[in-house]
């Protein structure tokens, strides 16, 4: 099934949610208004039908946003969903349904449809995430570091397998603060105690991923995983983790035994679960659209994000 749905906002950046009536799938949520693309309509024409419906309002510019696969027990969707640039008219609800404009950072407050989770991580979450190389020298390494961030990154993943605890630490720290300092999120690789000690985010191996049996930090503080498979996102999704990794999408020399998954693999896996998943392996800032419309909260790499 086909459903557009729109992200509407007013004059203060707050976003338009609806609530579900009394007698539909999964009453009482709170979704992005919009609705099921009737045959012969395109998409932009059912969004605009759609709205008019349901709110009064005429669609006059939209944008993609992102295109989310989900499958559901009795159905499977693709919720392809577009920020709305210019509307005309006042949106009322005219289904008698409740109407709530909500700041973006408040929006996971809302109880929501599976499909809905990745969209609201589309719109609140950076949609490059930065996997460092292995640091060789402090001091270069953060300098680097300095430079991705001025040039926009604002998720990363410090991964450091072979320094000593102390230096990792002394790392991370001086890490945080030039993050803290640029608004932007920082998480340490496959140390737990690490990020729990400084208030940091925390990436999981796949393998230790596989060894939970509860999420490692509270919420709000950032956990995701890295994931090759169905079982490992269905484990993620289990432990409420933030976000996943999944790949490799395009075949990479760091894993040149890897079979790629390829886009409509990756696609196929996104639909069982909810969580928010970057794309990984031969990625570039150029493939942030392409992994959007198979329902990806973005890409994440190594190579494309860390200054030469």
């Amino acid at each position: 099934m086909h459903v557009v749905a729109a992200v509407l906002r007013d004059a203060r950046g707050r976003i338009l949610l609806a609530r579900r009536t009394a007698g539909r799938d999964l009453a009482g949520a709170w979704e992005f208004p919009g609705g099921k693309v009737e045959p012969g309509e395109t998409a932009l024409q059912a969004l605009d039908r759609e709205l008019h419906e349901e709110l009064g309002i005429r669609v006059l510019g939209a944008e993609p946003l992102v295109a989310v696969p989900q499958a559901y027990p009795s159905k499977r969707i693709v919720l392809d969903v577009y920020s709305v640039t210019a509307f005309e008219g006042t949106p009322r609800g005219r289904e008698r349904q409740a109407l709530a404009w909500t700041p973006p950072e408040k929006l996971r407050d809302y109880p929501m449809p599976p499909a809905d989770r990745p969209v609201v991580a589309a719109l609140t979450s950076p949609a490059r995430y930065l996997i460092s190389p292995e640091p060789e020298e402090p001091a270069a390494w953060l300098g680097k570091l300095e430079k991705a961030l001025k040039g926009g990154i604002r998720r990363v993943q410090l991964r450091a397998r072979g320094l000593p605890a102390r230096t990792l630490a002394d790392l991370a720290m001086d890490a945080r603060t030039r993050c803290h300092a640029a608004g932007a999120e920082l998480l340490v690789n496959g140390e737990p105690g690490l990020a729990a000690d400084l208030g940091l985010g925390l990436h999981l191996r796949s393998d230790q991923l596989m060894a939970l049996q509860a999420r490692p930090l509270p919420a709000g503080q950032l956990v995701g995983a890295s994931c090759h498979d169905a079982d490992e996102l269905a484990q993620a999704e289990r432990l409420g983790l933030d976000f996943a990794v999944l790949g490799p999408v395009r075949a990479t020399e760091s894993h040149p035994g890897a079979t790629p998954l390829g886009w409509d693999r990756f696609a196929a896996l996104r639909e069982a679960v909810s969580l928010p998943i970057y794309a990984l392996g031969g990625m570039r800032s150029a493939d942030v659209a392409t992994a959007r419309r198979h329902g990806g909260q973005g890409v994440a790499g190594i190579r494309a994000f860390w200054p030469r």
